[in-house]
């Protein structure tokens, strides 16, 4: 064999005899998402509270989708800690809470940056004087006009926090009004059906958007107990953690 051919065999030989080159690695499985849920309060102060930590805290124990810590402490606040978390969750906060503007900053950056943030009910009551925290929340409480069973219809069910409750369902609640409508800068999921309590007009009660590069939930629901007992809101607040840890 000529002195060619040998060498054109032998790599021959060694190509077909060589492992294929490597793919890309396999992306590491992501753990359950961690929720920082913040009662804290300067205002009004919910008898609903504590249902909300134990039932939101089960929920994730139970599930195994996400884990809850939940707190009053407003020193968690700060660009260190909120580095351990997927989702900040104001549940039923009130009032300015004294935030320096160095936690301010830390929150915004956080939402913005790619993380989750959810409001329940009065955390639209929240906070008035940051116009920053206006705008992640998408809206300030107004008024409550109305408390009793009413009908909440579901805009938007293929959303991951609104799916498998139908296209409306009936609850006992304290229902909100914003100061200016969220509607054009939000993807609303479920609104007040007005004719239920007697009224006209449009009443979003759920929605979702962006700040940034992170994604927004908020629910008016959840004045009382019962409610973060209720499955259907436990299934709502379950597909927003999911959908704003981008789980």
């Amino acid at each position: 064999m000529r002195l060619g051919g040998f060498l054109v065999a032998l790599l021959l030989s060694a190509g077909c005899s060589a492992s294929p080159p490597a793919g890309p690695a396999a992306p590491a499985a992501r753990g359950p998402a961690r929720v920082l849920m913040l009662t804290a309060t300067t205002g009004f102060r919910h008898d609903s509270i504590a249902a909300a930590r134990q039932a939101i805290t089960a929920l994730g124990s139970t599930s195994g989708e996400f884990l809850v810590t939940a707190t009053e402490d407003l020193q968690s606040l700060n660009a260190a800690s909120l580095e351990s978390y997927d989702v900040l969750f104001f549940a039923l906060t009130t009032g300015e809470l004294p935030l320096t503007d160095q936690q301010k900053a830390a929150v915004v950056a956080f939402v913005a940056g790619g993380k989750g943030f959810l409001g329940a009910h009065s955390a639209a009551d929240t906070l008035y004087e940051w116009a920053d925290y206006g705008r992640i929340v998408g809206a300030y409480f107004n008024e409550h006009p109305w408390t009793g069973a009413a009908t909440v219809i579901v805009e938007a069910p293929s959303h991951p926090a609104a799916s498998g409750l139908g296209e409306r369902f009936t609850i006992t609640e304290e229902f909100y009004t914003f100061r200016e409508n969220p509607r054009p800068a939000v993807q609303v999921l479920l609104r007040l059906d007005p004719v239920s309590v007697g009224a006209t007009g449009d009443y979003p009660l759920a929605w979702a958007h962006t700040f940034g590069a992170g994604r927004v939930y908020y629910n008016a629901l959840g004045h009382f107990a019962e409610t973060w007992r209720d499955e259907r809101f436990q299934r709502q607040i379950a597909g927003a953690i999911r959908w704003a840890a981008n789980r």
